[in-house]
């Protein structure tokens, strides 16, 4: 009698029958990255078109249609594709998980991270259901744009874990010079926080009507996130030159200068945007900017350590096609250890 499998789980099924290569891997994890920024920008074109009650409901389009109707015009379908983008999502971050489950060695890091994503993915969903129920709350609304960066977080550790091996974490600079880099990420984060507030409190509401707003004075905090600008700038300088004091590697003090260049263009953008009366294309460049600061300043403390190159083939470990091999008989003692 043939042995019965211990698991009918679909990824195994899969995994004994696909064997991605590494490469695969890695162009999957970067595109849920990729599939992240889109929806952070996506999302802030829903706001600036005014479309964020396009649908009227949520989980259906309207209390009697899952689609949008000729009534709610391009709105309504500005709104409704954005939803449907999730799906879109969804289908990116399945192919990263299957693939990372089917690679072998397996990689159980990947799954883990592919997994988060999905749930991140599942609760961003939720949450913008709450944000068109609430009537655009302002805290809800900058909730699920948080949300959303904290997807693409993941989605760069992904990306990031695809391209190394697991060996211990090899620091390449000394413990001051990677608190500098993560006071660089902290300060970073408090600039995306701030910079929702500043579009709870501004004039886009994200719809035609009448929307509650934070009751702040949205020029004050534009001030304080401009301020925040200045210190992430002052901190990736100064990282900058301590890399090239302590003789780095190449690699990361390369990546500071890419966030450098990706900070100023950010600035001209920050302030044609002030100067021209917060016209909705140029914040539409300014929100896709800022996905790309943050995507920049994780590559910045990701590239301070290194775990070695990513694992060799296992030609042992992977079964192409049929079933897997029965195990061998094991004496009871080798089974009790």
């Amino acid at each position: 009698m043939s042995p019965v499998p211990n698991s009918l789980n679909p990824l195994e099924l899969i995994a004994r029958r696909w064997q991605p290569s590494a490469a695969f891997v890695r162009r999957a994890a970067l595109a849920t990255v990729v599939m992240a920024v889109i929806i952070v920008v996506t999302g802030g074109a829903v706001r600036l078109s005014q479309s964020g009650l396009g649908c009227s409901t949520w989980p259906k389009c309207t209390p009697d249609s899952l689609t949008p109707t000729a009534a709610m015009g391009i709105n309504g379908i500005i709104e409704f594709g954005n939803r449907m983008l999730t799906d879109v999502l969804c289908v990116v971050v399945g192919l990263f998980i299957i693939a990372a489950r089917a690679r072998h060695p397996r990689r159980r890091s990947l799954t883990r991270l592919g997994w988060a994503q999905f749930w991140l993915v599942m609760t961003n969903a939720v949450v913008g259901g709450i944000t068109v129920l609430t009537g655009l709350n302002p805290y809800i609304v900058s909730s699920h744009f948080l949300a959303a960066t904290g997807l693409l977080t993941v989605a760069m550790l992904s990306w990031k874990r695809a391209c190394e091996g697991d060996e211990e974490p090899r620091e390449l600079v000394a413990r001051p010079v990677r608190q500098l880099a993560w006071l660089l990420v902290g300060a970073a984060a408090a600039l995306t926080v701030i910079g929702t507030v500043v579009t709870g409190a501004g004039p886009h509401a994200g719809d035609a009507k009448k929307v509650h707003r934070i009751p702040l004075d949205w020029q004050e905090i534009t001030q304080l996130h401009v301020d925040f600008v200045y210190i992430v700038v002052g901190l990736t300088v100064a990282l900058w030159f301590t890399l090239r004091a302590v003789k780095a590697p190449a690699a990361p003090r390369r990546t500071v200068l890419e966030l450098f260049v990706c900070l100023l263009l950010q600035g001209v953008i920050g302030y044609v945007q002030y100067f021209t009366g917060l016209p909705e294309i140029v914040i539409g460049f300014h929100m896709l900017g800022s996905a790309l600061v943050w995507v920049c300043v994780l590559r910045v403390a990701l590239s301070l350590r290194d775990r070695g190159p990513l694992p060799e083939e296992d030609p042992a470990g992977s079964v192409p096609t049929g079933e897997a091999e029965a195990p061998e008989p094991q004496p009871a003692s080798a089974l009790s250890r």
